[in-house]
């Protein structure tokens, strides 16, 4: 959810983002977070499944951190191909192309 969050925050409302901030990346407890807005816990736990919600349908259709996790994996790979002796570079071409296609 964190890696979620991290891409799309951006499209969140700014109460979303608080609270989702509040309670991922500051580990607040729902109570906390429901004293600090004096709503109820259960306002926040219903605004944070909803927004959880939202995240994983903007992942299953724009697929940002996908791309980006398989573009992590090509650059390791690519990584491990130019510090091997020797280089091969039929392979590390071959994968800098493939960094190419995934934008």
């Amino acid at each position: 959810m964190n890696f979620l969050y991290d891409f799309y925050q951006s499209l969140l409302t700014d109460k979303q983002r608080s609270y989702m901030h509040l309670y991922y990346l500051d580990d607040h407890s729902l109570g906390e977070i429901a004293d600090e807005y004096e709503i109820s816990r259960q306002a926040v736990y219903d605004n944070i499944r909803r927004t959880e919600a939202m995240l994983e349908e903007y992942e299953e259709k724009l697929k940002l951190l996908e791309k980006f996790q398989q573009r992590q994996l090509v650059m390791n790979q690519l990584q491990q191909v130019i510090q091997a002796e020797p280089i091969n570079q039929e392979l590390a071409s071959e994968l800098i192309e493939m960094l190419k296609e995934s934008d």
